[in-house]
């Protein structure tokens, strides 16, 4: 009996700890209802589990860098969408379209990635609405937008 007992708690002090794995993936962070688009320098792409990263800074308005980081899904959803682990260096020029994070830090999630030959890497499937922007209603841009 002691020994079940002792498997219970263990098995449920780990379903409680594995919680915040699963919350991670949560959008309430992001704000749906706007899309930055701004063009930077990529300084790091990571291609790696559980998201991949893009790194990158932007001159603000006050012409001061600020290093901005895009988060995409896994590399292998993202191979199935035509991203690889070579697609960015750093030094590549990049126009990058994201959600941004409510608390206005620099940080969001990539919804779009044009090079300046023009070469396209978007985050979503044609055809099918991600739950995050599901309501959205497209939202507004910075100021360092730009047209596409």
């Amino acid at each position: 009996m002691r020994k079940t007992i002792g498997v219970i708690a263990v098995a449920a002090g780990l379903l409680g700890a594995s919680s915040p794995l699963f919350a991670h993936h949560g959008n309430a962070t992001l704000d749906a209802n706007k899309t930055l688009s701004m063009k930077g320098t990529v300084t790091e792409w990571d291609w790696s589990n559980p998201h991949c990263l893009l790194q990158f800074d932007v001159k603000n308005e006050s012409g001061q860098l600020v290093h901005w980081i895009g988060e995409t899904q896994n590399p292998a959803e993202m191979v199935s969408l035509g991203w690889g682990k070579t697609s960015f260096k750093p030094g590549d020029e990049v126009t990058v379209s994201l959600m941004p994070v409510k608390n206005g830090n620099p940080f969001g999630r990539i919804t779009l990635v044009v090079l300046p030959d023009g070469k396209t890497f978007v985050t979503i499937k044609e055809g099918v609405t991600p739950k995050y922007a599901v309501g959205s209603s497209g939202g507004s841009k910075s100021d360092n937008s730009t047209k596409q």
